[in-house]
């Protein structure tokens, strides 16, 4: 028997977003894009305010997101992140899609083949988040 080791590295870059309602947030995430939550950590036992959860993409990385009310000399990030993730098809795209709009997302750009390569679509999540999905996955 061959022994293998995974030689990719877990992520060190995570995309972070704030939500005023993390939890309406994180059930959007899963039921629309299929996002998996692997931790949420809430802010107390109401369960309304969450200090930080990891919701992990399938294929690999994932995403942080938290509730954020507005801090004083911060700037209001709430509704203006923007987030792709690699699908492993054009099928998929598709699929991913009729997914996300079943589940409300609002559409900026429908799925559409790439100048570039690869299939994608644009939507935003119910707080004004961006999330773009392809079978681009970079060169």
């Amino acid at each position: 028997m061959t022994e293998t080791t995974n030689t990719t590295p877990s992520p060190t870059v995570w995309h972070c977003l704030s939500y005023d309602d993390a939890p309406a947030g994180i059930d959007f995430l899963t039921a629309a894009f299929g996002f998996v939550a692997e931790a949420v950590y809430h802010e107390d036992d109401t369960n309304t305010k969450v200090m930080h959860a990891q919701l992990n993409w399938p294929p690999g990385g994932g995403i942080m997101l938290g509730s954020a009310p507005p801090r004083e000399g911060w700037p209001d990030i709430r509704g203006k992140g923007s987030a792709y993730c690699v699908v492993e098809s054009a099928e998929a795209v598709d699929a991913l899609f009729a997914r996300a709009t079943a589940a409300g997302a609002h559409v900026l750009r429908e799925p559409a083949d790439e100048d570039y390569g690869g299939r994608g679509f644009v939507v935003l999540d119910p707080e004004g988040n961006q999330w773009g999905f392809g079978s681009y996955a970079g060169e």
